[in-house]
């Protein structure tokens, strides 16, 4: 594996890196509260990095979400691509790619996802689905919706046609409540293969060869699964949301991390700065060794999707390491702050707002560490 970032990769790292220290300041982020930057994200999609995430891979997209993560920046670049950019490019109908992705990079469509099992939501006849999601993040700022049906397929659904209620979360997410009641959906990839007959149940598969096929999570050639295979597209969905939230994550750490270092280079206790003391150096070391963590096992995974090789335990892992690390990081990047740390004000306390929002949406450690042993038991996802 080569986790060497290519000329156009590092390209539009160093350009992202410029455009969020630019304008994702304090004050613009204070002002944002819970809603999105609208100036940010119109930039960044000008600039061309929506649109690079089509070539770049996920790999590109999560050296990007890093530059994000550092200075915690209000756009929804992260469930955009996830859930509208790569699935759409990977799994949607040419009709789909030639409508959507166009407009999603630019920015006039912004995609939010509910695509965690359980789902609560039910197809009934004719493309109409049913059903609540309470906690869609982005919501407020999406335009569309990619929700999993109890079936594990994928609908595209338009939010103007549902019903969204802003519902206020501790960290700064533009999140609402989805309700859908009849409303109609557009299959993702629903005519990539007219050819391919009835779609396989994944619960009526369970234990055969078509669920171990899926959970892999691996791309076949050609870069798009047959319409039927609605267990695989769903699993390969999900795997690259966990894997660029993970990467998200990555950035969020390293960002409170280096303001914890600042801090302590600065801040003098008994005429010594803090930083000399054994105790603060122990806290920040394991921390960044906690960063490196989240970030190789996303880097692994994105790697390993990009190059069509099975990533759904890599997702696991990686999200594991996000969730359990990414909460203890951000712990530290507060408590290595002192009192000030304890300022609802300071740029620090944005960073542990994001970790712990990326915490709880990765599904919590034990949650993951749970379903990436049964996959394991189970011998699926790949090696």
């Amino acid at each position: 594996m080569d986790f060497t970032p290519t000329e156009e990769q590092a390209a539009a790292r160093g350009l992202a890196a410029r455009i969020f220290g630019d304008l994702a300041t304090h004050e613009r982020l204070s002002a944002a509260g819970t809603g999105g930057d609208a100036e940010l994200w119109k930039a960044l999609c000008a600039a061309g990095l929506v649109a690079s995430v089509a070539r770049t891979g996920l790999l590109g997209l999560v050296l990007l979400l890093e530059e994000q993560g550092r200075t915690t920046a209000q756009v929804p670049f992260a469930a955009t691509c996830a859930y509208g950019l790569l699935p759409v490019t990977a799994h949607g109908s040419p009709g789909q790619r030639e409508r959507l992705l166009p407009s999603i990079a630019d920015g006039t469509v912004v995609v939010c996802g509910a695509v965690c099992p359980p789902s609560p939501v039910r197809a009934v006849g004719e493309g109409r689905l049913t059903g609540v999601v309470p906690v869609v993040p982005w919501l407020r700022d999406a335009t569309h919706a990619l929700v999993a049906d109890d079936r594990r397929r994928l609908w595209l659904v338009r939010t103007a046609e549902a019903r969204c209620e802003p519902v206020e979360l501790t960290a700064p997410w533009s999140a609402g409540r989805l309700t859908l009641d009849g409303t109609p959906g557009e299959r993702l990839g629903a005519d990539a293969d007219p050819a391919a007959g009835a779609e396989v149940d994944p619960d009526a598969a369970a234990g055969g060869a078509a669920v171990r096929e899926r959970a892999g999570g691996a791309l076949p050639a050609g870069g798009a699964f047959p319409a039927r295979d609605a267990g695989r597209v769903h699993a390969d969905v999900l795997a690259t949301a966990r894997t660029a939230f993970a990467g998200l994550q990555a950035g969020v750490c390293a960002g409170s991390l280096a303001r914890a270092v600042e801090h302590t280079n600065t801040r003098e206790q008994f005429g010594r700065p803090l930083a000399t003391h054994q105790a603060v150096q122990l806290r920040a070391a394991d921390a960044y060794m906690d960063t490196e963590a989240i970030r190789v096992t996303a880097y692994e995974a994105a790697w390993r999707r990009d190059e069509g090789l099975p990533y759904a335990t890599h997702a696991l892992t990686a999200a594991w390491w996000a969730s359990e690390a990414g909460r203890r990081v951000v712990h530290t990047g507060q408590h290595l702050h002192g009192g000030t740390g304890a300022d609802l004000e300071h740029p620090v306390h944005r960073h542990f707002l994001w970790g712990r929002q990326l915490d709880a949406y990765l599904g919590c450690g034990d949650e993951v560490l749970q379903e990436l042993g049964e996959l394991l038991v189970r011998g699926e996802g790949g090696t």
